[in-house]
């Protein structure tokens, strides 16, 4: 992938991951909340934190010490 392919992809993920924040704190405060969607939501969360660092990963160089 070359540099402004994991750029843009990296703002699509991070986009997604604060619709999530929003998403769950939505569930959150409604009267009755889904426990198992808040669940499966912060786990799509963390996939995609994972995925966010191997991208920024990408990005770095390797500095060979």
């Amino acid at each position: 992938m070359q540099d402004p392919e994991i750029m843009s992809q990296l703002e699509q993920l991070r986009v997604e991951h604060r619709d999530l924040d929003d998403a769950i704190a939505a569930l959150s405060a409604q009267a009755r909340p889904d426990q198992m969607q808040i669940a499966r939501l912060k786990r799509r969360k963390l996939r995609l934190r994972d995925e966010i660092a191997l991208l920024e990963d990408q990005l770095i160089p390797d500095i060979i010490a």
